[in-house]
């Protein structure tokens, strides 16, 4: 129809940019080889000159080589016109070096523009003059600066300063003290912008010529903070390398703590210098320490840690501390005037000034004035996001020095998410500087949530902090330990990657920090030594391994229980070397050598020939460093070890023959058959031959005999371990299509990773990973911490159960909609109910019971919704109310008979609002107000899946995604107290914990349950690793919601309970998961 208006998007963006253009000299670019160029520069007009060299400078920054111009832009260098001689100082700058000899053509007329009237043009003459950087030209250029430099103008004298490392450049030796005396000129100058200039000139031309700061001192401090930004940086570094150099360290400051040493009789030397500092006012007789200032301000900026560690400073960095001068903060005036300077200077708009002035209140500041730097500091932190990093390293530098500066604001630093992972681990590193003990609490709290973060490799950095706080607070050890312990039995200890990026690096950094925890007092950490030993059978990163094995060389003689353990772990590790990493099988080697050196006794033989064996494999390993190390370790071992032992000592490995000794003592078989046997208490059946009590001397066969007893009496499957398989016949009246329990074994799901090489037998290989390593502990049940379950650390093992008609026990829970004394009579009664509505999937099935407890029929009884009719009545002049909760429409009761109840199913679309529902309920033609409050824990619908799907959908759901809260649970023990009274019947207390727990999950929220993880425990009551875990589906988004619930504890005491929700809905999620803490505490 209007075809003028038909562009294209391409058309539209050109024209939109041609818009942007107008009245911009953009247009200069579009046609870079215009051959109007010269023509237009001999023109008799200023205009046409300043359009040609406008277009010379465009050509210039798209790259081009305009320089055969250069003989007519020199002609135009004696313009009249402001704009046309700048555009022709500018080309000047970019060709003088190209083209010398034409740019001496052109001096007559700088050095007449420096006589101009105009200051810009005698500016812009001297800034050319002094771009050219030609030593022919150089004599004529520091006249012409010295000329400037006592221009009226203030300008033309910050040129004259900017112009002199330019001139300085050029390394003309002869006229240095006339350039720095050009300096100390303008040192002097009333201007502060003239003042920041002739600072950076200081800085480049002469850094050390403190003579020329002396007698301008007191003034430049005083200036100070009204110099120009980037010059109060510059600034404030010569009044302080000044500061140093002429009175050295301030005793009362922090640097002077950390570096200085005072040396005899310095009070009088103090004097002295005071004394010839106040009696010569020009300063040329007092002395200055430049070294010292040096040494000083490199020692603040790149960190004392890091610079006096080098070993090339610190003989001589000991040496100018030792003799350097120092100074008191409260009697030195020039100190004094110097804080006075920069103290507002701490509030800059520029961050940078604000570092440099706290840099100077660190340095000079007796300790108890640095405290005003915090603030600054924590406020340009908050403020400004660029420069965040360098303001971080300045505080790592002041927090590492003085941590009580910053220890009360350590949420300051806690991680946000956008921050980068330099300024994580910059934050980390604060964090635990400045960890005291009235916030260590809260930091534990933050690192837990860090160590969640989607980044492993900041993860891992959180790890190792906490080992680092563990170091700085002896008494958080303890803690601090069972927290990392617990990371090591996480499922990612099973990774097998060697990357310190991902789940590996934060196993790997657990067990580091656990090794430097121990390393500061190992007799008291011999049982943890012991669990990470025991734990070498499921842990398959290298590194991680290694450090394990490390521990066991170095602790090989800590306590009882290590020593005599040595000789299943190094049979072991012999057995696992060859398919060992590089950095494992060293280790292992190292190990072995250890070992082998203390060994004494009978043992003493057993070692040489494990020892021969190990070195052996390694001298015929395929990589060259294990070759070389087991070559070396060779003449390290005793001289008894002879190569005729080298020659036999294949025997010394573990034969079949050894299998019985050790399987009496296997704890994991014990912890199943006691398992089995309580559940056969739970249904009246009598024993298993043996029983409880005599489970320690069953061995493989009766194990296998019992639970193929169990399985025919009982008609329950049970699957074993140990590779047996399964039997189930049927007996009684029990049902064998749906068993009651399906029992399955849970902690064997890791048994079958590397470990021994792959020839050898099956049964040899149980001997080497899991029975010998269970072994260890047969003698000692408690090796955990004493803050932490004891069995949930000694054996992981669980069985999986699932309890048969659970869902008819469930009985909803019910609330109160009228009460009778308010209803005349009439009482109702509501619950949720499971059932899913066929009408929508958004609809929540809610039960309503109405009851007449008068002795007349009650008649029209009827449930309405007051907002929705309302919303209904106005819909036509408001809009229309989408989100607000609606009742469908129920069928009205005609009467109710004296005594008559009445229950009904009504549907309600709660929009996940959480605030009740009013609604008016008629009755013999009256109205009464009633309120329906909602229950989220039935804005789902049950969601089945296996354990399969679940774990799943659960690893797809971490981080941002979880969310968990811990409670105490008690209503399992009024269930305990009842079957203790009941002698009929006794039933096994871990069913009862599960079902008072899923009883109590399943009444108040409409989940399914997926499945039951039972702890096989040794000691009856010990409840800890009990795992219910429930899925459900959000009926408005139809998104999977999955809850577990963990329970620590004793049976008969209340459980610690920890509660995870998965859901991607946030505000879901936390309000989900509150309602389930408070329904089950």
């Amino acid at each position: 129809m209007f075809t003028q208006f038909g562009a294209t998007a391409d058309s539209l963006s050109k024209a939109s940019t041609l818009m942007f253009r107008i009245g911009t000299d953009a247009h200069l670019y579009d046609d870079p080889e215009d051959v109007n160029i010269a023509p237009l520069l001999d023109s008799k007009f200023d205009s046409e000159k300043c359009e040609a060299l406008k277009r010379l400078l465009a050509l210039i920054a798209q790259g081009f080589d305009v320089s055969n111009f250069f003989p007519q832009v020199v002609k135009n260098v004696a313009s009249q016109s402001l704009e046309v001689k700048k555009l022709a100082y500018l080309y000047l700058l970019h060709y003088a070096e190209k083209r010398p000899n034409e740019a001496l053509l052109s001096i007559n007329s700088f050095q007449k523009d420096l006589g101009d009237t105009n200051p810009l043009v005698r500016a812009w003459a001297l800034r050319t003059m002094a771009g050219i950087r030609l030593h022919v030209i150089a004599p004529l250029v520091l006249v012409a600066v010295g000329k400037c430099a006592k221009d009226t103008a203030v300008y033309v004298r910050k040129c004259a300063a900017n112009a002199l490392p330019k001139l300085h450049d050029l390394h003309l030796e002869e006229n240095s003290s006339t350039i720095e005396e050009i300096v100390g000129t303008l040192l002097s100058d009333s201007s502060p912008g003239v003042v920041g200039a002739a600072a950076a000139a200081f800085t480049s031309v002469c850094p050390n010529n403190y003579s020329l700061i002396g007698r301008k001192y007191r003034r430049l401090c005083e200036i100070l903070p009204d110099v120009e930004e980037w010059g109060q940086i510059v600034l404030i570094g010569i009044l302080l390398r000044y500061a140093i150099a002429r009175h050295g360290l301030v005793k009362e400051s922090i640097m002077f703590s950390l570096h200085g040493r005072e040396r005899p009789h310095s009070e009088k030397d103090d004097s002295d210098d005071d004394f010839a500092l106040k009696n010569d006012a020009s300063g040329t007789s007092g002395k200055y320490d430049s070294d010292l200032a040096r040494t000083i301000s490199r020692c603040y900026i790149e960190g004392p840690d890091e610079y006096l560690s080098r070993t090339s400073y610190a003989n001589r960095i000991s040496f100018e501390f030792s003799g350097a001068k120092f100074t008191s903060g409260r009697s030195n005036d020039e100190v004094k005037i110097l804080l006075q300077g920069t103290s507002p200077l701490l509030w800059s708009n520029n961050s940078a000034v604000v570092v440099a002035a706290a840099g100077v209140h660190w340095i000079m500041a007796p300790r108890e004035e640095v405290k005003r730097i915090v603030k600054p500091l924590l406020f340009l932190l908050r403020s400004s996001s660029t420069s965040k990093y360098v303001v971080l390293c300045n505080i790592q530098v002041f927090a590492k020095a003085m941590p009580s500066l910053f220890s009360p604001y350590f949420e300051d630093f806690f991680v946000v998410s956008s921050d980068s992972y330099q300024i994580k681990a910059l934050k980390l590193e604060i964090i635990c500087s400045i960890a005291t003990d009235s916030s260590i609490s809260s930091i534990f709290k933050e690192f837990q949530d860090y160590i969640r973060d989607q980044d492993r490799r900041f993860a891992a950095d959180a790890v190792a902090a906490i080992g680092l706080c563990a170091k700085q607070i002896p008494n958080m050890a303890r803690t601090c330990l069972e927290g990392l312990l617990a990371l090591t039995r996480q499922d990612f200890s099973t990774c097998d990657s060697g990357s310190t990026n991902g789940e590996a690096g934060i196993l790997i950094q657990a067990i580091v920090s656990i090794k430097s925890i121990i390393a500061q007092d190992p007799p008291s950490h011999e049982k943890v030594v012991i669990q990470l030993v025991r734990s070498l059978d499921s842990i398959k990163v290298p590194a991680a391994r290694a450090t394990i094995i490390w521990m066991i060389g170095e602790y090989r003689n800590l306590g009882e229980i290590i020593p005599r353990m040595l000789t299943i772990v190094l049979k072991y590790l012999a057995w696992s070397f060859t398919s060992e990493a590089l950095e494992t099988k060293l280790q292992i080697l190292n190990t072995t050598v250890k070992v082998l050196s203390g060994a004494k006794g009978e043992e003493m033989q057993t070692f040489k020939k494990l020892g021969s064996y190990v070195i052996e494999l390694a001298d015929c390993d395929l990589n060259y460093d294990v070759r070389d190390r087991a070559r070396f370790l060779k003449k390290l071992l005793p001289c008894s070890l002879d190569h005729g032992e080298l020659e036999v000592d294949t025997d010394c490995l573990p034969k079949q023959q050894d299998l019985p000794q050790l399987q009496d003592m296997n704890l994991s078989q014990n912890l199943a058959v006691f398992l089995i046997t309580s559940l056969i208490q739970s249904h009246g059946v009598d024993t298993l031959g043996e029983g409880v009590d005599g489970t320690d001397s069953l061995s493989g066969s009766s194990y296998e005999e019992s639970a193929s007893d169990y399985s025919s009496e009982q008609s329950m499957t049970v699957s074993s371990g140990d590779g047996g398989s399964d039997e189930t016949s049927s007996a009684g009246e029990v049902d064998n299509t749906d068993p009651l329990i399906q029992l399955s074994d849970t902690g064997d799901a890791n048994q079958n990773q590397n470990g021994a090489p792959q020839s050898a037998s099956t049964d040899l290989e149980e001997l080497m990973s899991k029975r010998s390593l269970e072994t260890w502990l047969s003698e000692q049940p408690g090796l955990s911490i004493p803050s932490t379950s004891e069995q949930s650390q000694l054996c992981k093992s669980s069985a999986r159960i699932s309890i048969r008609d659970i869902s008819s026990r469930v009985k909803p829970k019910s609330y109160r909609l009228l009460d009778p004394a308010n209803g005349n009579g009439l009482k109702v009664d509501y619950s949720f109910s499971p059932e899913i509505s066929s009408i929508s999937p958004l609809l929540v099935s809610v039960q309503v019971s109405f009851e007449n407890c008068t002795d007349e029929t009650i008649s029209e009884v009827t449930l309405v919704d007051e907002e929705s009719s309302k919303a209904s009545d106005s819909s036509e002049s408001s809009p229309s109310h989408k989100d607000v909760p609606t009742l469908v429409p129920m069928e009205e009761i005609a009467s109710l008979e004296p005594g008559q109840t009445v229950k009904k199913i009504v549907y309600v679309c709660f929009h996940h609002h959480l605030l009740p529902l009013k609604l008016a309920l008629y009755c013999n033609g009256k109205k009464l107000s009633v309120k329906l409050r909602p229950d989220i824990g039935y804005f789902v619908k049950p969601l089945p899946m296996d354990f399969e799907a679940f774990t799943e959908k659960e690893s797809r759901l971490p981080g941002m995604f979880e969310y968990t809260r811990s409670f105490t649970f008690v209503d399992h023990i009024g269930e305990l107290n009842k079957e203790s009274s009941n002698n009929a019947l006794v039933k096994d207390n871990f069913l009862l914990v599960c079902e008072s727990l899923a009883l109590k999950m399943l009444s108040n929220a409409n989940f399914s349950l997926v499945s039951v993880d039972m702890p096989i425990s040794a000691k009856h009551d010990d409840v800890s690793g009990l795992c219910l875990r429930f899925s459900g589906e959000i009926l408005s988004k139809s998104m999977p919601c999955l809850i577990t619930i963990t329970a620590e504890g004793k049976c008969s005491e209340p459980l610690n309970v920890l509660v995870k929700v998965n859901c991607e809905e946030t505000v879901f999620g936390l309000n989900l998961l509150n309602r389930i803490v408070n329904f089950l505490s």
